[in-house]
């Protein structure tokens, strides 16, 4: 059973030192200091080395976007992370996605509508969190367009992205209240 309250709180301004004041400084400027963010910082040595890699993933990487999200949508429905998922549900939609093809997401790559590329991306997800490591035709599905960083940065998000589902789930990080709510959630 997962954790209904935090089990590691985060931790408000007010109680940053100097170091995590400067870690979190980018995140308030941007108005994203969220809950995930003042719950890492409590091990700030941690989140300081985690923190390039995790740009990387969410913003730097060689993905779309819209794809990034999708991978990003399956692998937080799989790890039944309601708090990954409520904060990408918000994030899908500014990508391209519409409302009907994320509660597609979560029924997976075999529900009806999906192209062959966009179900192979879900169906990615599925086989890395079932067994860490790509099937062989869904691998061909994507390197028949994806290049080589390309197939690395799907890896590596569905990799990044279960670690954040296991910390979120294990600390018991709570959705900010300030998030919308969306109807269906991993429970």
């Amino acid at each position: 059973m997962r954790p209904v309250a935090p089990r590691i709180t985060p931790l408000e301004p007010t109680d940053w030192n100097a170091d995590q004041r400067t870690l979190m400084e980018p995140f308030v400027k941007s108005g994203t200091a969220w809950n995930v963010f003042k719950t890492l910082v409590r091990h700030t040595g941690l989140f300081k080395r985690w923190l390039p890699f995790a740009t990387h993933v969410l913003s730097k990487q060689t993905l779309a976007l819209r794809e990034r999200e999708m991978l990003i949508l399956r692998i937080g429905w799989l790890c039944r992370s309601p708090y990954e998922w409520t904060q990408h549900v918000q994030i899908a939609l500014r990508a391209g996605l519409t409302e009907a093809e994320i509660a597609r997401i979560a029924d997976g790559p075999d529900a009806a509508g999906w192209a062959a590329h966009d179900a192979a991306l879900l169906r990615a997800a599925d086989e890395l969190h079932r067994d860490a490591c790509i099937g062989e035709a869904t691998w061909r599905t994507l390197a028949a367009v994806y290049g080589t960083e390309q197939m690395m940065d799907v890896v590596f998000t569905v990799g990044q992205y279960t670690l954040v589902a296991m910390a979120l789930n294990s600390f018991g990080v709570t959705i900010d209240a300030d998030l919308p709510r969306v109807p269906r959630v991993p429970d």
